[in-house]
């Protein structure tokens, strides 16, 4: 067995049989499921009521705030247009009510556009203000429409709501919302690769860290080269990394299949539902909730899964050469902090851009050129990949993520092998780039 297997052994056994691995191994996806059902939770949950005091001296709004149906029961209007102004004023001073709606006395409509006031202690949402402001215009525009002399009720009537099916064009109904499910497939892999390249890089960059102080590898470098060691440390952790995914893959595979199982789906790829079937299951939740799966079913799963492995293979590659040298540099994590930045600044760079780009044109120039760029691709090719991604731009990009890494280890390996046996001193950059030319 030659040395390099004998390091990648090494370090795959220390890190699938550490207790935080295994522990963290089967119960990460819990904790994502736990988390995900608490936020939804919080977010089902409803807020305090909140007093609103309405001083309309006009007499034409406190009726449409005063009857509104508030389905959430967020706001609560209260007509108190017999209290004096000021009075109500001081109560909002003193937070008896969360605010205070001024409609003065206006010769017209026009008046009202602009005389309107909301006085409170605190900046109100958005949305309550959006909410108010069309309140008002609705009730003006009626009256407008009243003495235009039009019939209002006919213009309602007339009003029309479109509401659009998607069909495929092999005749199959879609759902609707099928992009951002794309998306978030697409941005769940593509995060789970960030985490991925940080934590596991970290844990190389430690693991150097470790071996320099303790002095051990001043014995070890004695019989393996210092790029043998390196690239020991990286690919032994990368499997481990890779062991951990392939288990949580197994668990949310099954979890799917059960909810398959559980709605009546059939997931063989030729399965289909007539239209007319399909528009009758849309009035049901059940049958909805069949369509978004069979659509979860119909995305290129073994294409997201293999390029997952591909990509995070490229990816942690690539940035774990520049953690293995920053930690053969240093002697401690703290002189590491100002050489990660730059390191972290890809990475969230292209989290943001496969968010605000992909979602809108995944086929843009924008998404293409930084699902081709080594530093980003792991990224946005996967936010991509839902999408429908050519074979060749797949290939170009993976083509430039290895051969970029090939580049980088070879750098990265000049500053390993200078900064390995370095103790007592602060590296810097210009430092680190002599190294390169040793």
């Amino acid at each position: 067995m030659s040395i390099v297997s004998l390091i990648i052994k090494r370090e795959f056994i220390a890190k699938v049989r550490n207790k935080s691995f295994i522990v963290m191994t089967f119960l990460s996806p819990l904790l994502f499921v736990g988390i995900a059902v608490f936020v939804a939770y919080l977010s089902s949950m409803k807020a305090d009521t909140k007093r609103i005091a309405i001083h309309d001296e006009s007499g034409m709004f406190v009726k449409e705030f005063t009857s509104q149906k508030n389905k959430d029961k967020a706001y609560k209007y209260l007509d108190l247009s017999v209290i004096d102004l000021k009075f109500l004023k001081d109560s909002i001073t003193n937070e008896s009510y969360e605010g205070l709606l001024y409609i003065p006395k206006a010769s017209n409509s026009k008046d009202f556009e602009s005389k309107i006031q909301f006085i409170s202690n605190s900046s109100p949402s958005i949305s309550f203000i959006e909410n108010v402001q069309d309140v008002i215009a609705s009730k003006l525009t009626k009256n407008n429409l009243e003495k235009a002399h039009l019939d209002t009720l006919a213009i309602k009537n007339a009003q029309s709501k479109v509401n659009i099916s998607l069909t495929k064009a092999s005749g199959e109904e879609s759902v609707k919302g099928l992009n951002e499910i794309k998306i978030g497939i697409g941005g769940a892999f593509g995060y789970l690769i960030m985490m991925f390249i940080i934590i596991y890089g970290n844990m190389v960059m430690r693991s150097v860290i470790e071996e320099k102080t303790s002095r051990i590898v001043e014995i070890i470098i004695s019989s393996v080269k210092p790029f043998q060691l390196m690239m020991g440390k990286i690919i032994g952790t990368s499997l481990a990394g890779l062991l951990q995914f392939f288990i949580w893959a197994i668990i949310g595979m099954s979890l799917m299949f059960a909810a398959s199982v559980f709605f009546g789906v059939n997931v063989e790829p030729t399965a289909s539902v007539s239209p007319e079937l399909m528009h009758s299951a849309q009035q049901e939740m059940t049958g909805t909730a069949q369509m978004y799966i069979k659509e979860l079913w119909n995305l290129p799963i073994a294409s997201i899964l293999v390029g997952f492995v591909i990509y995070f293979i490229g990816g942690y590659f690539l940035y774990s050469s520049f953690y293995a040298a920053i930690g053969a540099a240093v002697d401690n994590q703290t002189d590491s902090q100002q050489f990660l930045l730059p390191i972290i600044m890809p990475l969230m760079l292209s989290v943001y851009v496969g968010f605000f780009t992909v979602i809108n044109d995944p086929h843009g120039t924008i998404a293409v050129v930084f699902s081709m760029i080594p530093l980003t691709s792991p990224i946005v090719m996967l936010m991509r990949i839902p999408f429908g991604v050519p074979l060749w731009q797949i290939a170009i990009s993976v083509t430039l993520l290895f051969g970029t890494f090939f580049c980088v280890v070879w750098f990265a390996a000049k500053i390993y092998r200078i900064g390995i046996l370095m103790y007592g001193k602060k590296p810097t950059w210009s430092e680190m780039y002599r190294w390169l030319k040793y």
